[in-house]
């Protein structure tokens, strides 16, 4: 992953997220990372929430190996399948640095299976975590935002999956469509509040995980290994899959002040991939 240039004094006149505080769920890794890279360098204090406390170790380390110093740094064990962690999230984080501004849901999981063949387990899971834990995340820190009377910017990662249907992915597409849609129906509700739901939807990424999607594929479509990632990333107009440091930059926009005109929309950032 590409290092972000840690903040220095001659820089504050360019961030763009000066001391707001930004809490990215599933923050320990892949985009969830990179954006709290980009967050750093433009000023921000960064929340690093995820379900993993030994991935959440590694992440602060290496923020902290950029130069980015523990005052603007916090790691949170969360689980957005259970609300009382979600509160706990919350009220720790106020207490901390006094407030929310930035929330970035990005927390997911991922299934693939032929429609014959998926379970209720991996249905429930699927939106236990996608959709019911987005929602009630942001349900949770929406309400603090509301108390402290400063609006706030609520970021919803979606995916192209999103957009479409997939024959081998029908509940993890109909988790992130629902994103889509919950990002619509917040963002109307939440801006009499001054707070801005928008979202983003990633096309193909070049993440660890890509391993096992490829993996899955080779499965399901007799594929030997490593074939479906190679098509899928000719596919893409821009002629590569994506890297998760192609999301800072969205993800600055749509929590700065840039972006205020901005309200229920999910931005496309797949190389081309998908049009709307």
């Amino acid at each position: 992953m590409t290092s972000v240039t840690p903040r220095t004094e001659q820089q504050d006149d360019t961030m763009k997220l000066d001391d707001k505080t930004s809490v990215i769920t599933g923050g320990a890794r892949g985009i969830g990372l990179a954006i709290a890279q980009r967050y750093l360098a433009e000023g921000a204090n960064v929340v690093v929430a995820d379900i993993d406390p030994v991935a959440i170790d590694e992440a602060l380390a290496t923020l902290k190996g950029e130069g980015h110093g523990d005052e603007r740094l916090m790691g949170v064990r969360l689980d957005v399948c259970d609300r009382a962690s979600v509160d706990a999230m919350v009220e720790g984080v106020n207490a901390r640095f006094g407030g929310i501004d930035i929330l970035v849901n990005n927390a997911a999981v991922f299934g693939m299976e032929p429609v014959l063949e998926v379970t209720e387990a991996s249905y429930d899971r699927q939106f236990a975590v996608n959709v019911k834990g987005l929602f009630f995340t942001l349900q949770a820190v929406a309400r603090a935002m509301v108390a402290r009377g400063q609006g706030g910017k609520i970021i919803n990662m979606a995916s192209q999956a999103g957009r479409r249907g997939e024959a081998l992915v029908s509940t993890y597409c109909a988790t992130k469509a629902a994103v889509i849609s919950l990002t619509q129906s917040c963002a109307l509700d939440l801006i009499r509040h001054g707070i801005r739901v928008n979202g983003i939807a990633p096309g193909v990424v070049d993440t660890p995980m890509w391993a096992e999607v490829d993996a899955l594929f080779a499965r399901y479509e007799k594929r030997p290994l490593g074939e479906k990632k190679r098509l899928v990333g000719e596919a893409v107009p821009a002629g590569r899959m994506g890297r998760p440091d192609d999301y800072g930059g969205a993800a600055v926009f749509l929590a700065s002040d840039d972006s205020d005109y901005v309200v229920a929309q999910t931005l496309n950032v797949d190389g081309g991939n998908w049009m709307s």
